[in-house]
Order: structure tokens, then C-alpha cells, then sequence
């Protein structure tokens, strides 16, 4: 199935643009950078900064902000792997990453089921700030070490 993606229309498209993978690769980053963006100061939030600012409008401006970077990263983040699904597939930091996104997601979701963590209320909610910023940071983490794996 690897060699098939790696051989796939979209895959040497990308291998052989000059600008399209490049293209693909910023969308990337630019993903990383609405969710990162958005998430970090809304966690900071619900661990008590900026208590001047209510959290519940500011959750509404961050929230989609970083729905629209994760979307953005998943769906560059296969364009990217069907360069080298090979290399990439037995990477052990890329494996890591799936992991630790998957893991943030389940966070993040599990969040909006505490029926108060738009007020930044109790300690759940503190706990799950905790993680989403140390996993979110992880995953950039392992992304870049993809590179020198």
C-alpha cells in the first residue's frame, strides 16, 4: 500500500513541482500555526491568565481558529507523507506524532464535554490545559525530528 501512495498521481505531482510541495509544506505550517496559535492562548486561559478576559468569548474566536489549523494540517500532512510514505511510515518520531495528535484530539474533545470549561472552571479543565499544551508542543516536537531521523 506504501509503494502504491508513493506512486500515486498526487504523490509525483508533489515530487516533481517545483512549487507545489513547497506550496503544501507552508499550508502545513500555516496550520500548525492557527492551531498552535489558538489553542496555547486559550489554555493559558483556563490555567488562569489573563482572568480579566472572560473565556468564553475568547473561546470563541481561538476555537475556530485552531479547528481551521488542525483541518488545514490534516489535510496537507497526507499530501506531504505520500512523498515518502516508505521513509516516513518507519520513522519512529513520525509514529510518535500520530500517536501524540491523536491523543490531543481525544483532549481537546473530551474538554467540551466538562459542562463549566468555558468559565475555566475546576480542576479538569486545568488538568486538560495542562496536556493540550504539552501535547500540541510534543507534536511540533517530534514533526521537526522527523527531519533528522
Amino acid at each position: 500500500m506504501l509503494g502504491w501512495l508513493g506512486q500515486s498521481d498526487a504523490a509525483v505531482l508533489l515530487r516533481g513541482s517545483f512549487w507545489l510541495y513547497p506550496i503544501v509544506n507552508a499550508a502545513h505550517i500555516l496550520g500548525i500555526a492557527l492551531l498552535v496559535g489558538g489553542i496555547v492562548p486559550l489554555d493559558l486561559r483556563l490555567l488562569g491568565a489573563w482572568q480579566a478576559v472572560p473565556a468564553a468569548p475568547l473561546a470563541a474566536v481561538l476555537v475556530p481558529m485552531a479547528v481551521a489549523g488542525l483541518v488545514l494540517m490534516l489535510a496537507t500532512g497526507p499530501l506531504m507523507f505520500a512523498v515518502q510514505p516508505g521513509d516516513y511510515a518507519g520513522n519512529p518520531w513520525f509514529q510518535v506524532k500520530l500517536v501524540v495528535i491523536v491523543v490531543a484530539i481525544a483532549n481537546a474533545l473530551l474538554l467540551r464535554r466538562v459542562a463549566d470549561w468555558r468559565q475555566a472552571i475546576g480542576g479538569r479543565v486545568r488538568a486538560a490545559a495542562i496536556l493540550s499544551i504539552g501535547l500540541w508542543l510534543a507534536a511540533i516536537f517530534c514533526g521537526r525530528m522527523i527531519a533528522f531521523f
